[in-house]
């Protein structure tokens, strides 16, 4: 599983002596931050470095490099982060222990062409909401290296990685698999939530770089170095291929998902492993999804990010519901939707393909005829919540396709465990004997001319969560204007509708009254039904 080119675990001193040197030069998410700032830390993760490249040179001018001190700080971040090169002397400096030659036998730092040394791979802090901070190794990104990024790429903590990190809802649990485990970012997270955890990848590389991250991390993932498998086993193969026949209470995946165009006679070698699955279209995300039924275990939840296409003149969930097992629930957030053109140009600048201008005119033309060939009109991107029910409990998210474009809330997975403990808390609920009051993050908005008596909208808008709005009715404003607490919504709702009723009848004095009374019972039914969509989205909370 071991190479050259990989971080080497050589022992459990040489890394607890690396640890003690990154703990003295403060090499921190927080201190890493503070020395380049938010900003060019924001941009850092878009692989935009020139803003922390900056900041980096002036604490490296300021003065010497010492463990602890700004310019060895500074050192680390030119080497490790933003793929500098320094003197053999200077990084010494900063890291005192392990020196240059113990960077070199543990695979982190080699000669630089030129002179100096340079890293061998990418190593950064990462800190995350929940608490943990690690140190977490992968492939040097492009801003270290010229040309087109290697083909097996192990790919660090991205925008993507982060996302999922941060939408998976946390809960107790025994057992747990990350698919694609990378560098092994999802894992080290449910490590703080469950008994054990197993992560495959296609990708040998990308396991002995997690392999490295975990036992780097021992102590704050709760790593025995000696027996690493009584609570992480990696598994090299491809999607589920490796645990068939298992199953497991949570699974995460961020699966190489990017729609790519396949040529005549490639091979493994001629693809980027990390984005992508080898396979036509989107047919790697439709197999990973149909076949996660059968690795969840009753109660079992699955989230991934995923790549979809879009036909022309389908809905774009059509073909998702049709990839759902049959009995699972499903929660699918769609969150983007590219062109095919925006789509090629993204994924060619993301490997730096884009550097070589008729290599990447030839791929952008080939990405083009591919979507064709399958009369696609856009590709979805969105967050995948699927749910194996258990027998005695309720479960009620049923099967949700819903398409938020706006900014929501990040870390997302505690809201997203709001809507779920909701919606299963409706099961069996009657809403109109309940009461109800307007969360506190709801306010309403009212639209109108200048002088017009009334607004000719008004809109109910959530400020957390998924930050979803509703334009209301004057029935549906009236119901959730009145759900203080005091009275059952269903007492509630068949207020506002009498009162409108009311005001209808004095205006047509000759309407029907028979039909006149089932319209109004077809009203309160609706209004009850509204509220109970807005107990399960978060803006109206049972007391």
């Amino acid at each position: 599983m071991v190479s050259p080119d990989l971080p080497v675990f050589s022992s459990v001193s040489d890394v607890d002596v690396l640890r003690a040197d990154l703990v003295a030069a403060r090499f921190t998410f927080d201190a890493v931050v503070a020395l380049v700032g938010e900003d060019a830390m924001d941009a850092l993760v878009r692989e935009q470095p020139a803003a922390a490249r900056w900041a980096v040179e002036q604490a490296r001018a300021a003065g010497a490099p010492t463990a602890g001190s700004d310019a060895g700080l500074a050192a680390l971040v030119w080497v490790f982060v933003l793929g500098g090169v320094v003197e053999s002397a200077e990084l010494s400096a900063a890291m005192p222990g392990v020196g240059v030659e113990g960077l070199m036998r543990l695979g982190l730092v080699e000669p630089a062409p030129g002179g100096g040394v340079r890293a061998a791979v990418d190593l950064r802090p990462h800190a995350a909401d929940d608490g943990l901070e690690l140190w977490v190794a992968s492939d040097v990104g492009a801003h270290h290296r010229e040309g087109v990024l290697r083909k097996d790429h192990v790919l660090g903590i991205g925008q993507a990685s982060l996302t999922l990190a941060a939408n998976t809802v946390r809960r107790d649990v025994d057992t747990a698999l990350d698919v694609g485990v990378g560098c092994g970012i999802q894992t080290f997270h449910l490590l703080r939530h469950a008994g054990h955890v197993t992560a495959t990848d296609l990708s040998g590389r990308a396991l002995a770089f997690t392999r490295f991250n975990a036992l780097l991390n021992y102590e704050q993932l709760g790593i025995d170095p000696a027996d690493m498998d009584a609570r992480l086993t990696l598994l090299q193969g491809s999607l589920l291929e490796p645990v068939a026949g298992r199953q497991f209470d949570v699974v995460v995946s961020n699966p190489p998902f990017v729609i790519t165009p396949r040529t005549v006679g490639e091979s493994e070698e001629d693809r980027f492993t990390y984005r992508d699955g080898g396979l036509p279209g989107d047919q790697l995300v439709e197999t990973l999804w149909r076949g996660l039924g059968d690795v969840l275990a009753p109660g079992g939840t699955a989230q991934m990010l995923a790549n979809w296409e879009i036909p022309s003149g389908a809905h774009w969930a059509q073909r998702l519901d049709d990839w759902t097992p049959q009995g699972l629930e499903a929660w699918v957030i769609q969150r983007d939707v590219e062109s095919p053109a925006d789509y090629a140009q993204m994924w060619l600048r993301d490997a730096s393909e884009d550097r070589d201008p008729v290599a990447a005119q030839r791929r952008f033309g080939e990405y083009l005829e591919d979507f064709a060939s399958r009369d696609v009109e856009g590709v979805g991107f969105g967050y995948v919540w699927l749910r194996r029910p258990e027998v005695g409990r309720a479960h009620g998210v049923g099967r949700v396709f819903e398409e938020v474009l706006r900014e929501v809330d990040s870390p997302l997975g505690p809201w997203l465990k709001r809507e779920i403990d909701a919606a299963d808390a409706l099961v069996g609920l009657d809403v109109a004997s309940a009461r109800a009051v307007v969360a506190e993050d709801v306010t309403t908005e009212t639209y109108g001319r200048p002088l017009d008596p009334h607004p000719q909208m008004i809109v109910l808008r959530q400020g957390s969560g998924l930050r979803r709005t509703h334009a209301l009715t004057t029935e549906q404003a009236g119901l959730v204007s009145a759900c203080d607490g005091d009275v059952p919504v269903g007492a509630l709702a068949a207020a506002v509708v009498e009162l409108m009723t009311d005001d209808a009848l004095d205006a047509d004095a000759d309407a029907d009254a028979a039909a006149g009374q089932h319209g109004t019972q077809r009203q309160v039914r609706d209004l009850v039904d509204f509220a109970a969509t807005l107990v399960r989205q978060g803006l109206l909370v049972i007391e």
